[in-house]
């Protein structure tokens, strides 16, 4: 009954969605609505980067400086930024979650690389995700696939839409809603990751995940992901009672407009009754 009721609110909002939720206290409750269909991460991507980053011994507080003219652009943190910036690894991840930094992901990327990236995905046992773009990658081939249309106009275009690279689950950043929730399983179970549960908590957007959970005792951890139709969010909700519950959605929408609410609020509305059928 919920995933009809999960489908209905997808329907409704005018988007295909994925979704898959798992009690943290007893892994064998789960629900699912295509959950195994392969799936564009976008910046979902940063959590799989965090994960290695704080599995690779590496210290993190080294620092590294990033250049104006060397680093990765984007429209929040340090990409935004006109002077150089010296930050420590730990200040970049909590960056690259809290306001979804490209730049500082991208750093990261430089430091761990993407081979150890997918490397700890393997071990995990997490088969039908990978990371094989940086941040910097994807952006440059929006250009390149929209060409000779201009960006940002040509990204509310069908028909350059369909020929995006970063559209396509097969050629860019991937995985499914259920590995998903098998890795927020994994950083929600293990000390060392700690520092990625309290970025996620601080993440900035309110509109998608936490907006089916607006109550002060409910706590929600997230990180999102955006790209052109594209509206996703990964995260553990937390009840006062102790419940603990994975979700991850992730949708496409049929319109090409930018702002959509009711994209973004469906993501809530799904997670929230996901939730609710296994409390």
């Amino acid at each position: 009954m919920s995933a009809a009721r999960i489908r209905a609110a997808f329907a409704d909002a005018g988007v295909t969605g994925r979704l898959h939720a798992v009690d943290l206290a007893d892994p064998t409750r789960q629900v699912a609505v295509g959950a195994d269909e392969p799936v564009v991460l976008a910046s979902v991507f940063k959590l799989p980067l965090l994960v290695a980053l704080y599995r690779s011994g590496i210290d993190l507080t080294r620092r590294v400086t990033l250049d104006p003219g060397d680093r990765s652009t984007g429209p929040t943190g340090i990409g935004g930024l006109l002077d150089p910036v010296t930050m420590s690894l730990r200040d970049l991840a909590f960056l690259a979650i809290t306001v979804s930094d490209n730049a500082a992901a991208d750093a990261l990327v430089d430091v761990v690389g993407l081979d150890e990236v997918n490397r700890v995905l393997r071990d995990l046992g997490l088969t039908r995700t990978a990371v094989v773009h940086r941040a910097r990658d994807f952006m440059r081939s929006l250009a390149e696939d929209a060409a000779p249309a201009e960006l940002p106009a040509a990204l509310t275009d069908p028909v350059v839409l369909s020929r995006l690279r970063a559209l396509d689950p097969t050629r860019t950043n991937r995985g499914t809603a259920r590995e998903m929730t098998s890795l927020l399983t994994h950083v929600f179970a293990e000390d060392v990751y700690e520092p990625i549960r309290r970025a996620m908590s601080l993440q900035v957007w309110p509109h998608r995940l936490a907006s089916g959970f607006p109550f002060d005792d409910v706590r929600v951890a997230g990180k999102t992901g955006t790209l052109p139709t594209v509206r996703n969010e990964v995260g553990v909700v937390s009840y006062p009672d102790g419940g603990r519950y994975a979700v991850a959605v992730f949708t496409r929408s049929a319109s090409t407009a930018f702002t959509l609410p009711a994209a973004d609020a469906v993501i809530g509305t799904a997670a929230r009754l996901a939730v609710e059928h296994l409390r």
